[in-house]
């Protein structure tokens, strides 16, 4: 049974192997994964990851990491996430929502929430599970699009004409995050693989339009890594 303070995930709730196709034409040049080493390498730590989905990024971390914990809301996802690393012994995956985190106290040292719940404000309960489960000298990583540059950034603002980046911004710099402007890319080696992609992130007339007008393979993707030690 899915939580019912669970933040629903349209995209990966509804299409989990479309999503599949998205988490490996995202960012294959490790820019974020670069990034984030720069701040705290995950080696030899407990890392958290908050909405772990199916559980794709756990054997990056894992491999490096000497403990590793995903929390998911979604059943199904969550059973997908522990068949993936069920052959690793020091990796986990539980139910569980950010805003009640199966986690004890102080025992993360590295927090990783990529499009999971974190869109700024609204998301405090989840930041007081952060305060509560990070150890002194931890890092949480946080990574959110960036809606005021680059292609995939105009597609976004565009799909949520609501959502303010400044007040986002605001947002996360009254909380003692940081933000590293990131310029990644979406890179697919099938066509019908990125029209698929863009059809369970947009809304349909603008997928529609996207997908009409953006030839190629390839599209620029800025982001925000957001990142505080606690």
């Amino acid at each position: 049974m899915i939580p019912r303070d669970a933040i629903p995930s349209p995209n990966i709730w509804r299409n989990p192997q479309t999503y599949e196709v998205e988490n490996r034409a995202v960012d294959p040049d490790g820019v974020i994964g670069a990034a984030m080493d720069r701040v705290r390498p995950v080696d030899d730590a407990h890392v958290l990851d908050v909405g772990c989905g199916t559980g794709f990024h756990l054997p990056g971390f894992a491999a490096r990491a000497r403990r590793v914990t995903g929390v998911e809301p979604h059943p199904g996802l969550a059973e997908a996430a522990r068949a993936r690393v069920r052959d690793l012994d020091h990796v986990r995956v539980l139910d569980g929502t950010a805003q009640r985190l199966p986690v004890p106290d102080s025992v993360v040292e590295v927090a990783h929430a990529r499009w999971a719940y974190f869109f700024g404000p609204g998301c405090e309960p989840g930041l007081a599970e952060l305060d509560r489960v990070m150890r002194r000298g931890g890092v949480a990583f946080v990574i959110d699009n960036d809606a005021t540059r680059s292609t995939f950034g105009s597609w976004f603002r565009r799909s949520l004409p609501s959502y303010d980046p400044s007040a986002v911004e605001r947002f996360w710099s009254a909380r003692g995050f940081t933000r590293e402007p990131l310029t990644m890319r979406w890179s697919f080696t099938d066509r019908r693989d990125f029209e698929a992609v863009v059809r369970i992130e947009f809304p349909a007339a603008l997928a529609a339009e996207i997908v009409g007008s953006h030839p190629g393979l390839s599209v620029d993707y800025a982001v925000n890594l957001w990142w505080r030690r606690y």
